[in-house]
This record gives structure tokens, sequence and C-alpha cells, in this order.
């Protein structure tokens, strides 16, 4: 038994040809998953400070995300500052620093909060 020749319009294939390189090309324009993903996420960012408002750098920054109870840490670096980056806008989160065994206020960061860059002040008690 033999199949019929099936003939393919040409304008078909330099349009199946066209779109292969379109998708091929996607991700060099930056349109990828990953990227558009991105574009939502918050950055929580600030300074860890003392009683007199001086940077505490060592301090641990705590922040959990209260839909997972994960717990993400950053130790502050010289100026007291910290960063977290990549956050899902979707999820509420507690932040809070501890210094020299004392423990700042936690703070609430909420998912209401259309921001894509928060900053907040953790104030550790440091006893001076």
């Amino acid at each position: 038994m033999s199949f019929p020749e099936v003939r393919v319009p040409q304008q078909f294939k330099y349009f199946c040809r066209a779109f292969i390189v379109l998708l091929l090309a996607l991700p060099l324009l930056g349109f990828t998953p990953h990227a558009t993903a991105q574009t939502g996420q918050k950055i929580v960012e600030g300074k860890v400070v003392g009683s007199s408002n001086q940077p505490q750098p060592g301090a641990i920054v705590y922040l959990k995300n209260t839909k997972t109870e994960d717990i993400k840490s950053f130790i502050s670096v010289a100026d007291g500052s910290y960063r977290f980056g990549q956050l899902s806008p979707d999820v509420d989160y507690e932040i809070w620093a501890e210094y020299n065994g004392r423990k700042s206020a936690t703070k609430t960061i909420s998912s209401f909060d259309s921001k894509k860059t928060l900053d907040y002040q953790l104030k550790v008690d440091t006893g001076k």
C-alpha cells in the first residue's frame, strides 16, 4: 500500500520557519517566564539601629514567610543595612532583628501593600 504524495504550500513552509525563529529569539528579547515572573516581586530593605540610632553591623535580621513559616536571615553590614529581594507580593511577612541577645519589635509586611520596595528601620535596644 502506498500513500499519496502530500504537497505542502511554500508559504506554509516559510511560516513554520519564521515561527521557529521567533520562538528561539524570544529569550534573547527578554520574553521568558522567569523574567516576567520577577516583575511583580518585592524587595524589603532598611537598617538596624541601636537605642541612639547608631548603625548596628552584625545584627541578624530575620524575615518570616507567614504562609510557609520559612525564615530567611541576613547579617547587617557595616552601616547596619540589610536587604531581602525576590519576595512574593502575595505573601505576608514578619521581620525583626536581634543584636547581642536583644530583639527589635516585629513588623508585619502586608501583601496588600502595593509598593515594590519597602524600607524598614529595625531598632534594637542596646542598653546605652
